[in-house]
């Protein structure tokens, strides 16, 4: 970048060289008086962006929606979005606070899908709503009725009686949107009904830790409180997104935007019109990403796939065979990478529908066929059954699992192990990610149940062995599993 000083002296050159260079016309100008934009001269076009006939022909099918509440309405950033909002540093979040509500009432925005009044909003927009009511481009009020909500990917159908076709809004294919392409966000932030703002797309397939399903579009274009359910256009017009999310430290629009794709919402949408609810696959594990340090643990050639950390009892994993430890590297021979594929690829099919998954089992390849169930309406808790290894002079210090130790850490009941107390900066444990108030209950698929036969199997585990192992933990409760890697033999610890 130029310094200050040089950029105001390379301006003042260029300034310097203009005047010299026209002085005989610029005084010829001044001489004649008269307009400087004569109709007679017409000026050249400037290749910039215009979308105002784009907006013109959309933004009857943009729809700005009210909600209210009871005395004590509920946050409209319920449904786990505490996770959006750090207390240090600033996380993506919904574009909505509760402070933003006056006398139990607060705005957001849709679009209208059909002509007979589908209009697709947020979840967090009407969750726990008493009464939501849609205005049209026109505006037309009109009381709305909540179809079905999703909370897990915070959309929400509603349907208007309007007592005639309505302009409506096609959805685009969400899946070939590309980085660095324009857009057109439409909404009613702060209340101000048919907004608009336009911006690129930064990032696609974003994954903000909002829930298991995020893929978010990351966009620069302005997205404020109000925002939330708005329509998110590419240049044809057609609807790739919904605004859902910003990442801002002062609840205003920094330029990171988040945007549900269409390709989610066709999908979720269609469930939710027809029955209220949407149906995925589930087939009750808890996985976790696969590190350098777990894939040398467990003896694999690669960290690509899904390590299993826990299994839901009686699941279908559980009942087909998988234990923690498995590395699921593909279902019906499509490749996973990632947990987050994994959840995704399972929550597409249908629930009742038999699915091959590929699995790393012990450093094996084997194939497992197993009934994919229905996700339940509540979170189910993985199972604590063993797991992978730590070694000699890790670095850590450990206690037994009290009673109140057991209650302070959210530990399940039937759950043993030791207690991490301390671990020690720069070593082999602290490098691995381990954490006081972890609670390690197996070594090597080898439960402990004590310090004591912690350090055993410790010690077991890398006796005439290589350097690296791995653990299984409970970390406020969620199982996971550590990999920890000792660079050359040390002294126990």
């Amino acid at each position: 970048m130029i310094p200050s000083f040089r950029r105001i002296a390379f301006a003042t050159a260029l300034l310097a060289g203009t005047a010299l260079g026209g002085l005989s016309s610029v005084l010829a100008a001044s001489d004649a008086a008269g307009p400087v934009n004569p109709p007679s001269v017409a000026l050249p076009a400037h290749p910039l962006a215009d979308f105002s006939a784009l907006v013109t022909q959309v933004k009857p099918a943009v729809v700005s929606i009210t909600t209210r509440f009871g005395a004590t309405p509920a946050s409209m950033e319920s449904d786990g979005s505490d996770r959006f909002f750090g207390q240090r540093i600033p996380h993506p979040r919904p574009d909505a606070r509760p402070d933003d509500r006056a006398g139990g009432e607060a705005r957001g925005s849709g679009f209208i899908v059909s002509p007979d009044g589908i209009v697709v909003t947020n979840n967090h927009v009407v969750k726990d709503a008493t009464k939501v009511t849609v205005t049209l481009d026109d505006g037309t009020e009109l009381t709305a009725k909540v179809l079905g909500r999703d909370p897990r990917t915070d959309i929400a159908v509603l349907r208007i009686e309007a007592g005639r076709k309505l302009s409506y809004i096609e959805l685009g294919q969400s899946r070939d949107v590309k980085p660095g392409e324009w857009v057109v966000a439409m909404g009613n932030p702060f209340g101000l009904g048919g907004t608009v703002t336009a911006g690129i797309v930064s990032a696609v397939a974003r994954d903000i830790g909002a829930g298991p399903y995020d893929r978010f579009i990351q966009i620069d274009a302005p997205i404020n409180q109000g925002n939330s359910g708005g329509p998110l256009f590419s240049q044809d017009g057609k609807v790739i997104g919904m605004n859902t999310a910003i990442f801002s430290p002062t609840g205003g629009s920094v330029g990171i935007g988040f945007a549900i794709p269409s390709d989610t919402i066709r999908t979720v949408a269609a469930q939710l019109e027809k029955s209220g609810k949407v149906a995925r696959g589930f087939i009750g594990v808890e996985a976790q990403t696969l590190t350098a340090a777990m894939a040398k643990a467990l003896h694999l050639p690669d960290s690509s796939g899904a390590l299993l950390a826990g299994l839901v009892p009686k699941g279908p994993a559980a009942a087909a065979g998988l234990e923690p430890g498995d590395v699921v590297q593909a279902v019906d021979g499509q490749k996973i990478a990632s947990p987050k594929e994994l959840a995704l690829t399972i929550a597409a099919v249908p629930p009742g529908q038999e699915v091959r998954l590929t699995v790393m089992h012990d450093g094996k390849l084997r194939d497992i066929a197993l009934k994919v169930g229905q996700l339940p309406d509540e979170p189910q808790t993985a199972s604590e059954d063993p797991a992978p290894r730590t070694g000699p002079r890790i670095g850590l210090t450990l206690a037994p699992l009290s009673p109140e130790l057991r209650d302070r850490l959210d530990v399940p009941d039937g759950a043993s192990g030791s207690v991490v107390r301390g671990v020690e900066p720069g070593s082999p444990a602290e490098i691995a990610g381990l954490q006081p108030g972890d609670v390690i209950v197996s070594v090597d698929r080898q439960p402990v149940a004590s310090p004591a036969e912690t350090v055993k199997a410790i010690r077991g585990a890398l006796a005439g062995k290589g350097q690296s192992m791995a653990l299984r933990i409970l970390r406020h409760g969620a199982p996971a599993f550590v990999g920890v890697t000792i660079d050359a033999p040390q002294s126990e610890g």
